[in-house]
């Protein structure tokens, strides 16, 4: 069974990523590896905020109906 998908938490496994990725002592050999998992960390976010955009518009759209 998958974990729920959890913005915040996928958002601060990103910043620690990056903060490793700007230490002085980051590891040459897991840059790569760090790079590439944070370019499927930030695809996730950005699926996250496009289905919350559209959730939120259905909502307005579904409230403005119902006021006419």
């Amino acid at each position: 069974m998958s974990e729920k998908f959890s913005y915040t938490k996928t958002l601060k496994e990103l910043q620690d990523i990056l903060s490793e990725l700007e230490s002085d002592d980051v590891e040459i050999d897991r840059i790569a590896d760090n790079v590439r998992k944070s370019v499927s960390l930030i695809k996730a976010l950005r699926e996250k905020l496009r289905k919350t955009e559209t959730e939120i518009k259905e909502i307005v759209k579904e409230f403005d109906d119902n006021q006419e």
